[in-house]
């Protein structure tokens, strides 16, 4: 019983995302985007250049939603499909009912800029929900489930292809600014996915190991993994400390490092997600 409850807010939760992140998907594309005729990729770009042709931009969403709902269910399974379906009815329907809000700005490179932001937020939320609003962010989503691509990186390079049409329809500069608004809301979508790396990874070879690990333990109260490993030069056994500590504990592992062992070897690198106690919860 505990399980099927756990399961229900789960779902509900992913369908709050889904819901929630469509939202803002329009908004910033009724706002932002297409009073400015920035086509930033996506089927959302594709209406935008549909539109200056006289056809109701929500329309075509739909339109172009449903062969790609098709795909996602046979591709990625029946519930995604289901969230799919949710995603690709709800967000053009806000798209048509937000259609007269008055835009933020008519300034170009604003747009570009504060649209990218605003469409990564709410793409990457629906991400988040195991969902998809159709169109190209369903395709990327087909994408990374194959290749093994990230979500921003797949939808950046069909993206490309509908930013060179935008060039074509409305002119370079144009254009320019929809690479702008592409780019932006790429890199949204895998912050909103991973996160800020607030964490470092340090591998530490020293002949200390049993001081330098019981100082970690105790000052920092961070964990150690010991992984055994051979010296190549003198084929000793040299153990490696693992650690992942946060940013803001970082300066303090050097320096329990540099009191107890001045010339361990440490190597230190971004933990680009931690899941687990201490850090963020799967």
């Amino acid at each position: 019983m505990k399980r099927v409850r756990a399961q229900f807010w789960i779902e509900a939760k992913n369908y709050m995302f889904i819901l929630l992140g469509s939202a803002i998907v329009a908004i910033g594309f009724n706002t932002l985007l297409l009073p400015n005729q920035i086509a930033a990729g996506g089927v959302s770009g594709i209406s935008t250049i549909m539109q200056s042709f006289g056809f109701e931009a929500a329309y075509v969403q739909w339109g172009l939603n449903i062969p790609l709902f098709i795909a996602g269910f046979y591709l990625l399974g029946g519930t995604f499909g289901i969230k799919t379906l949710v995603g690709s009815i709800f967000l053009p329907l806000l798209v048509f009912l937000t259609r007269d809000i008055a835009p933020v700005t008519h300034e170009a490179l604003l747009a570009a800029i504060f649209g990218g932001v605003v469409i990564g937020i709410g793409i990457g939320l629906v991400f988040l929900g195991n969902g998809s609003t159709g169109g190209t962010a369903l395709a990327a989503k087909i994408i990374n489930k194959y290749t093994g691509l990230t979500l921003g990186t797949c939808l950046a390079m069909m993206d490309g292809l509908i930013v060179l049409a935008a060039m074509t329809v409305f002119g370079i500069e144009e254009g320019l600014y929809a690479v702008i608004g592409v780019f932006i809301s790429s890199k949204t979508i895998d912050v909103v996915q991973a996160g800020f790396s607030h964490s470092k990874m340090a591998m530490i070879i020293t002949e200390h190991e049993d001081e330098v690990r019981q100082a970690v333990f105790d000052q920092i109260d961070r964990g150690v993994t010991k992984i055994s490993a051979v010296g190549g030069y003198t084929d000793h056994d040299r153990p490696i400390l693992m650690c992942v500590v946060g940013q803001t504990q970082f300066t303090k592992l050097k320096q329990v490092v540099r009191a107890i062992d001045a010339s361990a070897f440490v190597i230190v690198m971004d933990a680009k997600e931690v899941l687990g106690e201490g850090f963020k919860r799967a």
